[in-house]
Parts: C-alpha cells; structure tokens; sequence
C-alpha cells in the first residue's frame, strides 16, 4: 500500500468517525436543538459531491470516508427531523 493511501485511510477515519459522538448523543438524549438542519443539509450534499469525486479520481479513502459520512450524516438529519 502506498504511504499516500494510509495517509489517507487515517485521515479519512479519523474525520469520518468524529460523526459518532455527535451521532451516539443526539440517539441518547433525543434533544436536536442546537444542531442546525441547513448546515447538515449541505453537508450531505457536499459529501454526496465528494463521493462522486472519489470515484472519478478511483480514490479508496475518498470514496469510503464519505460513505460512511453520509450515512451517519443522513442519521443526524433523520434524528432532527424525529426530535423536533
């Protein structure tokens, strides 16, 4: 594997997985008020476009950091919209 692919693996985990906590607290607390919809809105869109991106440039850690993102992005939005 190229050092530039594991720079990226790490990289890609470690931005994908700072989603969890936030992800894990909304589902316990049930509470969405201080997270902004819009904001979470254009993200998904924008996780969407680098996806695309990904698998243009045949790029792994682009294509699965953002995968995985927009899932746990899309769980967010779903939690905001369920807990009004």
């Amino acid at each position: 594997m190229k050092i530039t692919t594991l720079i990226g693996l790490i990289a890609a985990t470690l931005t994908t997985l700072s989603f969890v906590p936030q992800v894990i607290r909304t589902w316990k607390m049930k509470e969405t008020r201080d997270i902004s919809l819009s904001m979470f809105m254009m993200l998904a869109v924008g996780i969407i476009l680098w996806t695309v991106y990904g698998f243009i440039i045949q790029d792994l850690p682009v294509i699965l950091a953002n995968c995985v993102s927009f899932i746990l992005t899309v769980i967010i939005i779903s939690f905001k919209l369920k807990y009004k």
